[in-house]
């Protein structure tokens, strides 16, 4: 009553045993060559496939994304200097306001210019943009001794590079 199944060995080393498949494509894969994926184990080839799907990005992507993060973050950090003369203790939420606000605009706008291409370096480096933009505002606070106003920008940081990297990537924190 036992059904016997021929030996199946692995399409790269073909001498290992193996009861593994691949879920994609059905070729007998060892422990080795298996991917763990969500959606069960596939060959390494697979992943590759998969992952030229999901980097949709051209070469000039790059220079745009950082550009128009690097320069709405510029804007930002000027907006929130000029914001922190004229509010005292209450900066402190107001900049944590402003960060929010700031990281998902800049996102939303990088993102229109990508036209919603995507790659895992798209993602840094747009979040970079964001940093270096605002080192210009931080440098200018740092040598005229605005230690208060150098806070706010930390702050800033704190909060909307991450925002801007979660937007980009598609990132969710809740479903």
């Amino acid at each position: 009553m036992t059904e016997e199944f021929p030996t199946l060995y692995c399409y790269v080393h073909p001498n290992r045993e193996t009861s593994l498949r691949c879920n994609r494509c059905e070729r007998p894969i060892c422990a080795q060559c298996a991917v763990r994926t969500p959606t069960g184990y596939r060959c390494k080839e697979c992943v590759r496939e998969q992952q030229k799907i999901f980097n949709t990005a051209e070469w000039y992507d790059y220079l745009v994304g950082f550009g128009v993060a690097a320069i709405l973050s510029l804007l930002a950090s000027i907006i929130l200097v000029v914001i922190s003369g004229f509010i005292g203790f209450f900066m402190w939420f107001v900049s944590f306001a402003i960060a929010g606000a700031a990281g998902v605009f800049i996102a939303n706008i990088t993102q229109a210019a990508l036209r919603k291409r995507r790659s895992k370096e798209l993602f840094w480096l747009t979040a970079a943009g964001v940093v270096v933009g605002s080192l210009p505002v931080i440098l200018f606070l740092l040598f005229t001794g605005s230690f208060f106003s150098i806070i706010w920008q930390g702050i800033y940081l704190f909060i909307a590079t991450p925002t801007v990297y979660a937007r980009i990537s598609g990132f969710q924190f809740s479903r």
